[in-house]
């Protein structure tokens, strides 16, 4: 089954983490000494394995400051370059953005989390089935990753044809949740994909113009976008997995669970507020509110993983056909890590992606 703009990595992190921990902490004091080498260096090591054409674009923020890190890599040499403004999807990454929509209705009590998402449809759900919009936000709702009538008719644009008719059929006539992945973390695309349009309906608005409104515009994210048409420049083209221009996705219903372009500069700036703690609607956000194991924990949107040390990490990873993109956020020390790439979530080595973001966090 096709794999889409998935959290796939999530033990990949924590034994990454844990191996880092147990570095010697003299080691760690000369790296910090010279973060910045370090930090080209790990860039350079992983993303020459990337296809010709790519590029990558990292924010690094530490000590209140952010900096950025951009390569491209052509004829096999990899250059820097200034690319903090250039626009990449960023794929699941907009799951934290659509939780913190979600958030900002809860701040302001025009929704509870514990809510049946069921009183904004007209009709009755398959087995008079409840989702909550909390259960949606933190994948514990037990639906499964795809909905069962989602048919790949363009593989290049997989999700382009699923519209609200659609869904409707999903919800009335075919929703079945197991017994044993309900209540029980099961990573859904289809869950995102419903909460966005609920919470659309909730307010009577298309939902990529509420999160426009609420999100994009209050950070002051100003080139990131909901719909493609509406960037005239600055777009890089995606790459699938033979290193070909593959063409952009459009979510459709989908949209609230990987539809955002947006840049490592607009990122940052989103990062950065999750500082600040009189954003009640970030600090909602970043609450555990599910708990897997001892070293991962659900806020919304997020996943919060305890590295050995006992440090926390807001994470979300992002993969569509022609991207890749990594989030690490840690709120006590006030870090953050930000990579967009054109490097497809097919491609044999995506996962240096991830393995650049914690390196780096890890440096710092």
């Amino acid at each position: 089954m096709i794999k889409l703009f998935c959290f796939t990595s999530i033990l990949l992190m924590t034994c990454f983490l844990s191996a880092q921990d147990k570095h010697d902490k003299t080691e760690y004091k000369s790296i910090s000494l010279n973060y910045k080498d370090e930090v080209r260096k790990t860039i350079i090591s992983k993303a020459k394995e990337f296809p010709d054409n790519t590029q990558l674009s990292i924010a690094i923020t530490k000590n209140g400051k952010t900096e950025y890190y951009g390569i491209i890599k052509q004829n096999d040499s990899i250059k820097f370059i200034e690319n903090q403004n250039k626009i990449f999807e960023i794929g699941s990454i907009t799951k934290v953005l659509t939780a913190t929509l979600l958030t900002s209705l809860v701040e302001e009590g025009q929704i509870n989390l514990t809510d049946n998402i069921n009183r904004y449809y007209p009709f009755p759900f398959k087995n008079n089935t409840k989702l909550t919009f909390q259960s949606l936000a933190n994948h514990s709702s037990g639906l499964p990753r795809l909905p069962s009538n989602l048919v790949f008719l363009d593989p290049d644009n997989p999700y382009r044809h699923y519209n609200k008719s659609y869904l409707d059929k999903y919800l009335k006539d075919l929703i079945e949740i197991k017994s044993d992945s309900k209540n029980n973390y099961t990573y859904s695309n289809l869950g995102f994909a419903i909460l966005g349009y609920t919470l659309g309906l909730s307010q009577n608005i298309d939902f990529e113009q509420l999160l426009q409104e609420r999100v994009l515009d209050k950070y002051g994210m100003k080139q990131s976008y909901t719909r493609i048409c509406h960037i005239s420049n600055n777009l890089v083209a995606g790459l699938n997995a033979n290193g070909d221009i593959t063409p952009n996705w459009q979510f459709n219903i989908f949209f609230g669970a990987g539809g955002v372009l947006s840049t490592t500069e607009d990122l940052s700036k989103f990062a950065k507020a999750q500082f600040n703690s009189q954003h009640s609607e970030l600090a909602l956000t970043q609450k555990p509110t599910f708990t897997v194991n001892e070293t991962l924990k659900l806020g919304l949107g997020w996943h919060i993983l305890k590295t050995q040390n006992g440090k926390e990490l807001l994470t979300h990873n992002g993969g569509t056909g022609g991207y890749s993109s990594s989030m690490l956020v840690n709120v006590a020390d006030q870090t953050a890590v930000i990579i967009l790439s054109n490097v497809s979530a097919f491609h044999p080595k995506t996962g240096n992606i991830e393995q650049i973001s914690l390196q780096i966090m890890s440096i710092l």
